[in-house]
């Protein structure tokens, strides 16, 4: 994913979830997949280079040799400054170790568990349901099973 963005793609039809080349699909690598697409989107917004992401205004406000946790800058900037991934560990090695060294697919696990307990399937009309339950059936009863 990552060379095809470079190589300038910016449309890439099969970006998630595919797994045996396409054969099968997990959802646990969806998201992770989709994960990495947020960074890549990030990444491709490319660097800011206006006057505010200089945050002159925070060396102006605290002087040299102070840290820039408690300034406005960093404030305003906090929460949307970088790009917060999903299902990563940004722990360091000994806090990951401690916490029993969950590996990126029992988070994605953990993510896609939370995300189907939270589907609500969107509103039908009855009448529409019907129709489309009662085409899907024709349909199948009309096509030969080919996959013998």
């Amino acid at each position: 994913m990552q060379a095809a963005v470079l190589c300038g793609a910016n449309f890439i039809l099969h970006s998630a979830g595919w797994l045996e080349g396409g054969l099968a699909m997990g959802y646990e690598k969806f998201v992770m997949d989709a994960d990495f697409c947020g960074a890549l989107h990030t990444y491709l917004r490319g660097m800011d280079l206006s006057e505010d992401q200089f945050a002159l205004d925070g060396f102006l406000e605290l002087g040299p040799g102070k840290h820039f946790f408690s300034a406005q800058h960093t404030l305003r900037h906090y929460e949307t400054a970088f790009w917060d991934s999903w299902v990563a560990d940004n722990n360091s090695f000994e806090q990951w170790r401690d916490a029993g060294e969950r590996r990126v697919e029992d988070r994605a696990a953990e993510r896609v568990a939370a995300m189907l307990a939270a589907y609500e399937p969107p509103p039908i009309d009855p009448a529409v349901d019907e129709a489309l339950l009662d085409f899907m059936a024709r349909r199948k009863a009309d096509t030969p099973d080919m996959w013998h």
